[in-house]
């Protein structure tokens, strides 16, 4: 079983969406939108749910807490800080996009990191795209970190801050990394992972689904 003691969840359900707490979740938590009790974490966002304030996109995303369900936000030099995971993107809707994802910052509407499964047709498989803030005021670049990930297969990510500030991405075997600005040094991150789906146009049918088999953070200390 995957542990959720470090998580709570977002669901595209209600306005505001509903936000489902870490006891929540270690209560056995399921709906339409997320479930647990398979032994992996099943996530569906459609293109119609509810959206979260200033986004413009559904999803069912995890968000770091504390174990007694506090959010979670660190400072990058205070320890190397790791996003292991272990998914399969089942379904995605007409603009092939999921975020699968993310270092987001606190208070911020924008991310540091957003990981994305992007589904091409016309080639009949995905790339996993990081769109990166290396600077915390800049606009996100876009990296192609791995190509030919068919949709339906399991593929692993690790996410990687070190103290240092070198962020690595290494997905579906494929390895980048970069040394961030030390401007954001002062800025508190926190891990996200789940199914933020990249399209708001369609029926209830259309959307992201993923699936989780292995899901864990790990803050090292120095």
């Amino acid at each position: 079983m995957i542990d959720l003691a470090t998580w709570n969840l977002s669901v595209p359900v209600g306005n505001p969406p509903a936000t489902i707490t870490t006891p929540q979740l270690l209560n056995g938590y399921k709906n339409n939108y997320f479930h647990s009790h398979t032994g992996t974490l099943f996530f569906w966002a459609p293109v119609t749910g509810s959206k979260t304030e200033n986004a413009i996109y559904p999803r069912s995303e995890l968000r770091e807490t504390r174990s007694d369900g506090a959010l979670r936000n660190w400072l990058y030099t205070a320890s190397d800080n790791f996003l292991n995971a272990t998914l399969t993107v089942n379904q995605v809707p007409s603009s092939g996009k999921v975020v699968i994802g993310q270092i987001h910052a606190f208070q911020s509407t924008q991310p540091m990191l957003k990981l994305e499964y992007q589904y091409k047709a016309s080639k009949g498989s995905g790339s996993l795209v990081a769109k990166v803030r290396l600077r915390p005021h800049e606009n996100s670049r876009v990296v192609t970190i791995a190509e030919n990930v068919p949709l339906g297969k399991s593929f692993t990510y690790v996410i990687n801050l070190t103290p240092s500030g070198t962020l690595k991405i290494k997905a579906a075997n494929k390895l980048w990394a970069r040394d961030i600005s030390a401007t954001w040094r002062t800025k508190p991150l926190y891990f996200k992972a789940g199914a933020y789906v990249q399209d708001n146009t369609g029926n209830s049918r259309e959307g992201a689904q993923v699936t989780f088999s292995k899901l864990d953070i790990d803050h090292n200390k120095l």
